[in-house]
């Protein structure tokens, strides 16, 4: 009875974060769509992606709580495959095939990649989306559309960035978009209230659901008692919305199969295959984290499953897929407990695309921005970066070096400063512990023991090597490699040179223990 129980309230929180995710999801696609092609025909390719990343990927994948679909860092690589390789159906057809490269590197294990980037970038990253996702919503709470969501980075496909959007966003406020927002972020809030829960309908309906139903509402209400403040254009949801079966259909595309002929293509699917991969990694691994139940994604299933997600979407007239980290915390932070969520919120975005598409274009954009800012807040809490501050500076340098990168350019650019950083200290430390050092005296003469560490690498020769330049003359010396596991040919090259040139010079006795003579090369 009680296992029920559990499986039932599972399903109920999975199907009540379905429909928050949904109503994440469904704005990014229909942005994305339009930054991506530029071309309003095209829009629903956003969310035909959506609808492929949720259902296909989310049933393939072993992940229980990540959410996949078009990715803003993916805008800028499509627009210019675009115009490299001269139409939309082109593009599919580098998509299908960046999805065959994906499913190879999935069987050839090339998931672990994602296990070599430290907690601190990984953190910085989430930290740095959750900004993001403040910065670019701040616009649309206050009623400034041009631009749904640009891209991660500071620079935007229309020359704008995300900081001069705020100022435009300043200059054309709009009185309903702030009351409506304001009014979401406080349902939002109270949401977040224990209490609440004590009612049998907010245990079962998100919060989100509620905003988006009061800003729908309240703009009827406006056009009612203040006509010059109501929302409509570009200030709501724009889906396309089919009169029939057939031309819903006629929303999805077959790629160019013809372009296989062109070089342009493959070179297009490489790039795709090797972004969408990077980010769904480094979104894999930020996910775990997040996971309040600290369950690990297999990645080399992953990169499977995103392969196929791309080669269906490529196929049927979508966008590259990837793991968006912005769908999956919202997922996690409705309470979504396995990948029924993930794969409902797919559902409800075909059929919603299908049945009710006027309906949803009454949405205010500034109800869903406030969802997001919310989402942001919680990604990027003051006490994430106290927390990140007392575990020292080798961890908060590389954590701010990961935010300050993603903010001013984009998420691959930033992780890559935050990495570099990362390294920097990794390098430092490795170069301080690469052996143990002890000075003794005897019979005036000094005895020094170098006991070398487990694994001596080639990044150890720099301080192995001054130590032996800095032992004075007439000294003993013994080099002990006895406890180690390994010692690089590099470093076995100082020992050697050390001892048959520069010790005889100042009168040093040099005596190695387990460690094996080289073979120098001329």
């Amino acid at each position: 009875m009680s296992a029920r129980f559990t499986f039932v309230r599972g399903i109920k929180d999975d199907l009540s974060a379905s429909l928050v995710v949904f109503l994440v999801a469904l704005p990014l696609c229909l942005g994305i769509g339009l930054a991506s092609t530029g071309r309003p025909d095209l829009v629903f390719s956003g969310v035909i992606a959506g609808i492929v990343g949720g259902i296909v990927v989310g049933f393939l994948s072993g992940s229980a709580i990540g959410v996949s679909g078009p990715a803003a860092g993916l805008v800028m690589i499509v627009i210019s495959a675009i115009e490299t390789l001269g139409s939309f159906e082109a593009l599919l057809m580098a998509t299908l095939l960046a999805g065959m490269l994906q499913l190879v590197g999935g069987f050839l294990r090339a998931g672990i990649i994602g296990y070599y980037f430290p907690s601190s970038v990984i953190k910085g990253m989430l930290a740095a989306i959750g900004l993001t996702l403040i910065l670019k919503e701040v616009p649309h709470a206050l009623g400034y559309d041009k631009n749904y969501m640009g891209d991660e980075g500071l620079s935007q496909v229309d020359g704008h960035n995300t900081f001069n959007e705020i100022f435009y966003a300043i200059e054309a406020m709009s009185p309903a978009a702030i009351v409506i927002s304001v009014v979401s972020i406080g349902l939002l809030i109270l949401f977040e209230r224990p209490f609440l829960k004590k009612f049998g309908v907010f245990k079962f309906l998100p919060g989100a659901l509620f905003v988006v139903l009061t800003g729908i509402l309240m703009n009827y209400l406006f056009m009612q008692i203040r006509p010059d403040w109501v929302l409509g254009g570009e200030h709501l949801v724009q889906l396309p919305v089919a009169s029939n079966g057939a031309e819903f259909i006629s929303f999805f595309r077959l790629p160019d199969f013809s372009s296989l002929s062109n070089p342009q293509v493959y070179i297009a699917a490489a790039t795709i295959a090797l972004v969408a991969s990077l980010e769904t990694l480094l979104c894999v691994e930020a996910t775990d984290k997040l996971d309040p139940l600290k369950r690990s994604t297999p990645t080399n299933r992953e990169l499977k499953a995103q392969g196929v997600g791309n080669m269906i979407s490529g196929l049927i007239g979508g966008l590259p897929i990837t793991q968006v980290i912005v769908r999956s915390s919202a997922n996690i932070n409705a309470g979504a407990k396995s990948k029924v969520s993930t794969i409902s919120h797919g559902v409800i975005l075909l059929l919603a695309a299908y049945f009710i598409p006027r309906f949803l274009n009454l949405i205010p954009l500034a109800s869903l921005a406030a969802i997001l800012l919310m989402v942001g807040y919680k990604l990027s809490r003051f006490s994430l970066y106290k927390n990140m501050f007392r575990l020292g500076h080798e961890q908060f340098i590389p954590f701010m070096a990961t935010i300050i990168g993603i903010l001013l350019t984009n998420l691959l650019k930033g992780i890559g400063i935050g990495m570099a950083v990362a390294i920097f200290y990794i390098l430092k430390k490795n170069y301080k512990h690469s052996y143990h050092y002890k000075k003794e005296k005897d019979h005036h003469r000094e005895t020094i023991t170098l006991r070398l560490s487990e694994e001596v690498t080639f990044l150890n020769k720099a301080s192995i090597q001054a130590t032996l330049d800095e032992v004075p003359g007439n000294a003993r010396i013994v080099i002990d490699g006895s406890h180690s596991v390994h010692i690089d040919h590099d470093v076995l090259e100082i020992i050697h040179d050390f001892k048959a040139h520069a010790a005889p010079k100042k009168n040093i006795t040099v005596e190695t223990i387990g460690i094996r003579d080289v073979v120098l090369s001329n």
